[in-house]
């Protein structure tokens, strides 16, 4: 994933692409429009060949067959009944890992969105709708992709790292410390929003570099809690919900709907949000700097902290 990423990222930073595929400008689309339209065909042609490579070498036995096609409804229970059944046998823990992940992910959303665009308008004051402040906006954008790359590069080098991580000091403390470093880069977006507002640019337009540099901190540091973002909220959900008999599956259909929810409402609300304090990011990362240190403390206090070499050698007590 991250090795994907960085390459992805890379393509959305590099502004050549219209050279190599020249087609792709016309009156109607700029050098910025073609270098988008370019990244999207390198999109598609991946798709179509990892999909071919997926669908020709991995063989899959049917679930259906002359049995099934006879007594389609013997002994197969309603998933969402299934589904929104189980929870009346949650403990504790596994409440605590759900109500983590979701206030982990208020806080990832907004920067999701927000990010690249956050770049281009807040730091390198362009605007899409502004004919004279496109081109800012673009760098800007093309910067932001260019510090996700980065993001990405940290992103892998702490998974390789993060069972190190766990086995010291314990998963629920390495994803509470993680999601305090989160609420903490979103800070930093939000001190740096303000300097940047408050600077005089020169007459070129180019953000000063130092603002630009602590921008590209931020991304890249951001990496290492999203690397444990992507791995320790779904170990411990299959963990927990496993030790209670009610499967791995469920335990990921469960923990993604911590995540669908936590999306919907920052993808409704942003918006809006943003709107009624006169526009911009920070609102939205306000709120996601709000949420995620409030997601640490719950991981800090609410969760074990056992730690994996000890949890072997218990035989998996470390889901109490």
């Amino acid at each position: 994933m991250a090795l994907g990423n960085i390459l992805g990222y890379a393509t959305g930073a590099y502004s050549g692409w219209y050279w190599i595929f020249p087609f792709t400008v016309t009156p109607s689309c700029s050098i910025s429009c073609a270098n988008l339209k370019s990244a999207f065909l390198l999109d598609i042609i991946i798709l179509v060949i990892t999909t071919y490579i997926t669908v020709a070498s991995v063989q899959e036995p049917q679930s259906f067959g002359g049995d099934e096609a006879e007594h389609p409804g013997t002994e197969q229970e309603a998933f969402l009944w299934e589904l929104f059944g189980s929870f009346r046998y949650f403990t504790l823990p596994v409440w605590m890992v759900l109500i983590v992940t979701a206030l982990t992910w208020i806080g990832w959303f907004p920067f999701i969105l927000f990010d690249t665009d956050w770049m281009g308008r807040e730091i390198y004051r362009g605007s899409p709708d502004n004919p004279e402040a496109t081109q800012s906006y673009h760098d800007g954008v093309r910067m932001g992709s260019f510090g996700l790359m980065l993001n990405s590069v940290l992103l892998g080098f702490t998974s390789v790292v993060l069972e190190k991580l766990c086995r010291k000091w314990g998963a629920g403390l390495v994803w509470g410390v993680s999601n305090i470093l989160m609420a903490l880069c979103f800070v930093a977006m939000l001190v740096i929003t303000y300097v940047a507002k408050n600077m005089d640019y020169p007459p070129s337009g180019v953000p000063p570099t130092g603002i630009v540099i602590a921008s590209l901190v931020v991304f890249t540091i951001l990496g290492a809690p999203l690397a444990i973002t992507y791995s320790i909220p779904y170990a411990m959900a299959a963990s927990r919900v496993e030790n209670l008999g009610l499967g791995q599956g469920l335990a990921m259909g469960i923990l993604n709907l911590a995540i669908v929810i936590p999306q919907v409402i920052v993808s409704l609300g942003s918006g809006p949000w943003d709107q009624l304090f006169g526009g911009g990011n920070a609102p939205a990362f306000a709120v996601a700097a709000g949420a995620s240190f409030i997601g640490g403390l719950v991981a800090i206090l609410g969760l074990p902290r056992a730690r994996i070499g000890s949890s072997r050698r218990r035989g998996g007590a470390h889901n109490r």
